[in-house]
């Protein structure tokens, strides 16, 4: 029998209120990048609209019925592509004349049913999407031996894994940890800022990140070497074409390239160069991230605010395999050295992330030991606890 914090109980369509629910109502937008009055704005989780239908079913037939919306996100609408095709779109990619679901009900009584006590059974769960709802604290046990053993099940089972880093993950030495994430199979894409790869790669050039020594020393002049790392990566192009000509010979960039692991950089108004490789358009770093949590199946956030809000902001609450026998719950860690971060990240919808409240370098030593040991010898899947 499924262990009941990994389990998804689907809606039962068959029986009051859902039985007799009306079909969900849509109305064109007006112009592009403009909706409709009244449009509903979704969540992350599992949601099913009531299509005019034929067959009906689960959320995973054709010819109408329920159904579930494909690429699900937070703070997005819901269009009719077709007959029985429904897609979450972002607000700015809606065009004029495009069928937005309609209604503010998240129950079913308009065609609408957000699945809030899919995973978890009670009269209030714990999934439910909401604001300013975060139990965090740098006193909560962290049970490593869970977080490694959900890791490497992902990873046997194929999954897309997802890091989200920030540059003190660099600064705390917790680099070789990630570099051994990354070459043994934990990580499928990375996505972070200028900053990060900036670090990075002065640490592959130079031995230093912001001009200190792996001791913590600063070394003179050091104040420009990251100045200096970003124009030899700009001389050379890019940074896998660094990696190719032996300028980075080690490193997270490196074994990002050597594996074939994409990675997205996002620019920011106050990045230095930036690096050739980083998106510097806010829109196209979004799609670009867009295209890699669309597929992701499990997601670790390490010491970024800002990235961790904006990526968790993309993610569903759930792995949605295209049935309702497949839903799972999209394990998110967010991991930093104080409460407001994994606060704010779960205040801002992210209800699911595991908050870990502790440093860079502590979380990647602590996180890689128990992955080690787990693939030593994995004890038994938690699905069948």
């Amino acid at each position: 029998m499924s262990h009941p914090r990994f389990q998804y109980r689907p809606p039962n369509f068959t029986a009051p209120p859902l039985a007799n629910a009306p079909d969900a109502r849509f109305a064109p937008a007006p112009a592009d990048g403009v909706l409709p009055d009244g449009f509903f704005s979704t969540t992350n989780l599992p949601t099913y609209v009531k299509l005019p239908s034929g067959r009906g079913g689960g959320g995973g037939g054709g010819g109408g019925g329920w159904r579930r919306p494909r690429l699900p996100r937070m703070d997005c609408v819901i269009v009719q592509s077709g007959a029985d095709d429904l897609v979450v779109t972002e607000p700015r990619r809606v065009r004029r004349g495009d069928k937005v679901a309609v209604g503010a009900a998240e129950d079913g009584s308009e065609g609408i049913f957000v699945h809030v006590e899919g995973f978890l059974g009670g009269t209030r769960s714990p999934n439910e999407f909401r604001f300013m709802a975060a139990d965090v604290s740098r006193e909560r046990p962290v049970d490593y031996s869970v977080l490694a053993q959900l890791l490497g099940e992902e990873k046997e089972r194929g999954g897309k894994i997802l890091w989200v880093i920030g540059p003190a993950l660099v600064h705390a030495r917790a680099r070789e940890d990630m570099i051994w994430f990354i070459e043994n199979g934990y990580c499928q894409t990375l996505l972070g800022g200028n900053a990060v790869a900036v670090h990075d790669l002065e640490a592959a050039i130079f031995g230093t990140t912001l001009g200190m020594s792996s001791s913590g020393e600063s070394v003179e002049g050091g104040h420009g070497l990251h100045m200096r790392a970003i124009n030899a990566i700009r001389r050379a192009g890019s940074i896998e074409a660094a990696v190719t000509a032996g300028i980075v010979k080690s490193g997270i960039m490196h074994a990002l390239v050597r594996n074939r692991i994409p990675y997205v950089l996002a620019g920011s108004i106050r990045d230095d160069g930036p690096l050739p490789d980083v998106i510097p358009d806010t829109l196209a770093a979004q799609d670009a991230m867009r295209g890699h949590t669309a597929t992701a199946t499990f997601a670790i956030f390490v010491a970024t605010a800002l990235h961790a809000i904006a990526v968790g902001n993309m993610l569903p609450a759930f792995v949605d395999s295209g049935t309702t026998a497949d839903v799972r719950p999209l394990t998110t860690i967010c991991v930093d050295q104080t409460e407001f971060v994994v606060t704010k990240l779960r205040d801002r919808g992210t209800h699911q992330a595991y908050g870990v409240v502790t440093n860079a370098q502590d979380f990647m030593h602590v996180l890689r030991f128990y992955v080690e040991r787990w693939q030593q010898s994995p004890p038994p899947a938690l699905s069948s606890r």
